[in-house]
């Protein structure tokens, strides 16, 4: 199935979330790429290798009398619409590198080898059930590696950028230059048919990562400011205090309400005075904010 992974390379989603450190859920793939490639299986054994192995294997029933659903139920969140499957091609080889780069765009975290991985051997089985994976083998070595595109480049190669153990996906890794040179040169190579590409693909990395870090820049700065702001506030609110004196009194009014065995009542000026140089630490207060 080496030739199956060459094969999808550059068939990857157009959506740029998906990053390596994303879980491919593969009953959900299976879902996904069993909607269009094994309409009616539970009646066809073979609809796997029809729909998406070899053309050796026959035309799918469903195909002679119109499409099926795959199952009553089934969940449209993990799996292809009739709608949609009205665009999918009839030739097998083309209509599970279609159904692959729809898959991996819907389930999230999934790759062209998770495909290649967990799918191709239960088109095996169907081959097998139909007696034709011998000519399965061969229509795979003589599938022709699809032409890559900027779109398909872009998207595999920033798919490659923004892993983990790259630039990350806030590009944090590849702030400086170098680190974002060495990466993207790893990922280019990795991408070899991308080479044409480079230069437009160079730009729409360099565009990703200087916007992501401007947007962390200004989000630390929104932080900051609001620290600053919060600060700001609470220092006028200490300069109107010792304008007009009232956490002074305030002071001296709750030392005599909780301290003061007479709460300073009308006969004991003396508790009042012991208050009052009680709460002296407000005048000091004041001295240091120049104010008084």
């Amino acid at each position: 199935m080496k030739t199956r992974t060459l094969l999808l390379t550059v068939i990857l989603s157009a959506c740029p979330g998906i990053a390596a450190a994303a879980s491919c859920s593969v009953m959900n793939l299976t879902r996904c790429l069993d909607s269009v490639c094994a309409i009616n299986v539970s009646s066809n054994p073979s609809a796997r290798c029809q729909y998406c192995g070899t053309s050796s294997a026959g035309e799918p029933p469903s195909q002679r009398g119109g499409m099926v659903s795959l199952s009553v139920g089934a969940s449209a969140r993990y799996t292809i619409s009739e709608d949609e499957l009205e665009d999918a091609p009839t030739d097998p080889g083309q209509r599970y590198a279609w159904a692959t780069a729809k898959c991996i765009e819907k389930i999230d975290g999934c790759t062209p080898d998770d495909v290649t991985d967990n799918y191709d051997k239960l088109i095996e089985q169907s081959c097998r059930a139909a007696g034709v994976s011998a000519q399965l083998a061969a229509t795979l070595a003589d599938r022709a590696k699809p032409s890559a595109t900027l779109s398909s480049c872009t998207t595999s190669i920033r798919a490659c950028m923004i892993a983990a153990n790259r630039c990350g996906s806030d590009w944090s890794n590849c702030a400086d230059d170098a680190s974002f040179n060495e990466f993207l040169s790893t990922c280019g190579v990795q991408e070899n048919n991308c080479s044409e590409f480079m230069p437009d693909v160079r730009t729409a990395m360099t565009e990703d990562r200087d916007s992501a870090i401007a947007n962390a820049g200004a989000l630390i700065e929104n932080i900051i400011k609001g620290y600053q702001n919060a600060r700001e506030q609470k220092l006028a609110s200490a300069r109107q205090a010792c304008t007009d004196g009232t956490s002074r009194t305030s002071c001296v009014e709750t030392v005599c309400e909780r301290n003061m065995p007479n709460k300073c009542g009308q006969g004991y000026e003396s508790e009042r005075v012991n208050a009052e140089l009680l709460c002296e630490f407000y005048d000091l207060a004041c001295e240091l904010l120049d104010l008084q």
